[in-house]
């Protein structure tokens, strides 16, 4: 059974920077490609960014771009978020997912349901 931790969530001013950490077990890491999403009060659960087996391969939202970050350390089976410039609008709960990348699996990443493991989230609030 896989399991997902997210940490490095809190507070921060608009401008500043946060880090967040997924750690992985349960699987081989390597095999998951990993998705970070997030889902502001009262609004749907939306794609962040993700990230390939091997960490060649990212895609973001447009909202993000430039701003955030996303890498991965299979030796330390772990996928982190580094947010830069953040804006009050980032303020939401972030989840981390893992979906298994087989030769037979078709996914769309930007989907949650894509995905077969899920964290339970770390909250971030950026401040104005």
């Amino acid at each position: 059974q896989v399991r997902l931790v997210e940490s490095g969530g809190g507070m921060a001013q608009a401008g500043g920077s946060l880090r967040l950490s997924c750690r992985f077990s349960g699987r081989t890491f390597s095999n998951y490609a990993m998705g970070w999403f997030r889902q502001a009060p009262g609004k749907e659960r939306e794609f962040v960014a993700v990230i390939n087996w091997r960490g060649g391969i990212t895609t973001y939202t447009d909202s993000v771009k430039g701003r955030f970050t996303i890498s991965r350390v299979n030796a330390e089976n772990t996928v982190y978020l580094q947010m830069n410039n953040l804006k009050p609008e980032d303020t939401a709960v972030y989840f981390c997912a893992a979906a298994l990348i087989t030769t037979t699996y078709t996914m769309n990443p930007t989907r949650w349901d894509s995905y077969h493991y899920g964290g339970q989230g770390t909250q971030v609030t950026v401040s104005s």
